[in-house]
């Protein structure tokens, strides 16, 4: 009795193990097919705040910025055509004057003196003209007689206008409107022909002589306009434009000479000064234009996330000109595009984006 019993209770606890295990297998499989709590489909992530701008158009020039000389408008040593004895000087130096302001003033005495013997002579050949034609009226003189009256009237009219003009140009006159410099002679100096007396400064307008390189040379042309400034002012800029362009190209510095005019009316500009000139030469009136921090850099290449229907949609965009931390943008974006300029690292490609103004969060 006691085997038997023994046999049933080994039989039962194999049953119950065999059972136990059962159960253990269906419910693992069951845990396997169910997806677990974290695989379930979740909420759509939340917007992340981005700064942006809208792009929008402006007007954008293309500047070539070099060095220049200045140069008076005109610019002359006033001197003498006839030798002389300089008798009264009639100007302050560094004043302007008018164009024909009597400058410098010659002894005369011996030029007038010769004007008065040809006038004189003058006057007996015009009377012996006259005689000799009348004579001939009167069937009493000679054809021959006339003539020669006549060419001694001729040599005698030369002579006096030739006497005429070296007086006059013992007044020395200002050829154009201008300034004059330091006068290098003195009343009661005698001066020869071509002997360099005072400068005479034309300052309005002021030329301006620099060189670009050839690569600009198909930008030039007459009349672009060009920006002035000296150390010396500083602050200021003169306004000017091309005003002529050498037609030869310097073959030691593959460069052309320029040459512009710039407004001076108050003289502040003086020849000889070294200038930086603005040259512009393209002006666009409808340039993209974005801050610097909206563009993404990927090896050579620039990216803008763009904003789209509540994305972020990266785009690629070609640069063209940079300034004080602005960008123009030359292909990939249009006026009233938004572009993120804050947060960047912080989205991705098509994610959802709350734009916020970057000009409300500065």
């Amino acid at each position: 009795m006691s085997k038997l019993w023994r046999g049933g209770a080994a039989l039962a606890l194999v049953l119950l193990v065999a059972g136990a295990g059962a159960w253990w297998f269906w419910f693992q499989r069951d845990a396997a097919v169910a997806p677990p709590a974290a695989a379930q489909p979740s909420a759509e992530k939340p917007a992340t705040p981005v700064e942006t701008v809208t792009a929008d158009a402006q007007s954008l020039t293309d500047e070539v910025v070099v060095a220049g000389a200045l140069r008076s408008n005109e610019s002359v040593n006033v001197s003498v055509e006839i030798a002389g004895l300089i008798s009264a000087i009639h100007f302050e130096e560094g004043e302007p004057v008018e164009e024909g302001a009597l400058l410098f003033e010659l002894d005369d005495s011996i030029w007038q003196a010769e004007l008065d013997e040809a006038e004189a002579r003058l006057a007996l050949s015009q009377s012996n003209y006259e005689r000799a034609t009348e004579l001939l009226e009167r069937n009493v003189g000679t054809v021959a007689n006339r003539d020669e009256a006549r060419a001694e009237l001729g040599t005698a009219r030369a002579a006096a206008g030739l006497a005429r003009a070296r007086l006059e140009k013992t007044d020395i006159r200002a050829p154009f409107e201008g300034v004059l410099g330091l006068r290098r002679v003195s009343a009661g100096e005698y001066v020869t022909p071509g002997q360099p007396l005072v400068n005479l400064e034309n300052l309005e307008p002021i030329k301006v002589d620099f060189r670009v390189a050839e690569r600009y040379l198909p930008m030039l042309e007459t009349g672009q306009e060009v920006g002035v400034t000296v150390d010396s002012l500083p602050g200021r800029s003169f306004s000017g434009e091309v005003t002529a362009i050498d037609p030869k190209v310097d073959p030691a510095s593959r460069s052309v000479a320029v040459r512009a005019q710039a407004s001076n009316e108050d003289r502040a500009l003086r020849p000889g000064q070294f200038a930086r000139v603005r040259l512009i030469v393209d002006r666009r009136d409808d340039a993209i234009v974005i801050p610097e921090q909206a563009l993404v850099p990927r090896g050579e290449e620039f990216f803008v996330f763009k904003v789209v229907d509540g994305k972020a949609v990266m785009s690629p965009v070609e640069v063209g000109q940079r300034r004080a931390g602005e960008a123009e943008i030359t292909t990939g974006l249009a006026a009233g595009d938004v572009v993120v300029t804050g947060g960047h690292q912080k989205i991705r490609d098509g994610a959802p984006v709350q734009p916020i103004d970057a000009e409300q969060v500065s």
